[in-house]
């Protein structure tokens, strides 16, 4: 009996520590209403009235529990692009996904919405309307929109909606989801908007492609087909691929020299 009671108060007090706690002097998440949908939103820095704000967007996580079974909840369990804002000096938002952070079970959510169609219509419409809405309420001005992995996908589906954004930058994207279930032989994504269909984000938008050479879950050669006759060939658009780095490892350690790289560019 003794020993069921310790198991227990060790199980209790695990799970008053499982919550995210803030950085100091940061607010924890909370959330804003999209089109149709609530997502996490976590400020860092003077973000009120910023001339320019850096907008984070997190992976895909864990869309499947196997590789035919949805996942009942793709909330990621390592938040790398949260990770690389809190070692960004400047102010910054992190702004998550439909029905991630909890949000699995709430209205309007599907498993569709973080398998096939997790970049599609639905998502990209209420992410815009949500950084929108944000937007209106803190008064800040020009957005870099910054996303890692499937993030980098939806910074540049986001980027061609929104005036307001003035650079993207992906790290590790994935800009062909075609090319990309090809070469891992998924099923295609077919009810997601694919970058590498849409047209070119226009030149006033100055782009910056990060990938890692070690990188075999969206290897640099696809990064650079995606981006085919605009890759390096246009003054607004840097492709840069990184020695040593893979997906989810190195980017920690580079990302403060990358800051520095694109912050102090000119803007097209």
């Amino acid at each position: 009996m003794l020993c069921l009671l310790a198991c227990l108060l060790a199980v209790a007090a695990c799970s008053r520590l499982s919550p995210p706690v803030a950085p100091a002097g940061m607010p924890g998440p909370a959330s804003i209403a999209g089109d149709g949908f609530e997502h996490r939103v976590d400020l860092q820095g003077a973000v009120r009235a910023a001339p320019r704000l850096h907008v984070y967007l997190e992976g895909d996580g864990r869309p499947f529990a196997t590789r035919h079974v949805p996942a009942q909840d793709p909330t990621p369990r390592r938040r790398l692009a949260r990770e690389l804002m809190t070692l960004d000096p400047a102010p910054a938002l992190y702004l998550g996904r439909p029905c991630y952070d909890g949000q699995a079970s709430a209205p309007g959510c599907t498993t569709t919405l973080w398998t096939g169609a997790r970049y599609g219509e639905a998502v990209v419409r209420s992410m815009a309307a949500a950084l929108t809405r944000l937007r209106g309420t803190h008064g800040f001005d020009e957005v870099t929109l910054i996303g890692y992995s499937g993030g980098g996908t939806l910074a540049m589906l986001l980027a061609e909606r929104l005036p307001y954004v003035t650079r993207v930058v992906t790290v590790a994207g994935n800009l062909d989801l075609d090319a990309w279930a090809a070469l891992h032989r998924y099923t295609p994504l077919s009810t997601s908007l694919n970058p590498a269909r849409r047209p070119p984000l226009r030149p006033t938008i100055g782009q910056w492609h990060y990938a890692g050479d070690a990188d075999a879950v969206v290897p640099p050669a696809l990064l650079r087909a995606a981006l085919g006759e605009h890759g390096n060939t246009r003054g607004n658009t840097r492709i840069r691929v990184l020695p040593g780095v893979a997906h989810a490892d190195g980017w920690r350690d580079r990302w403060p020299a990358l800051l520095a790289e694109f912050a102090a560019s000119p803007v097209p």
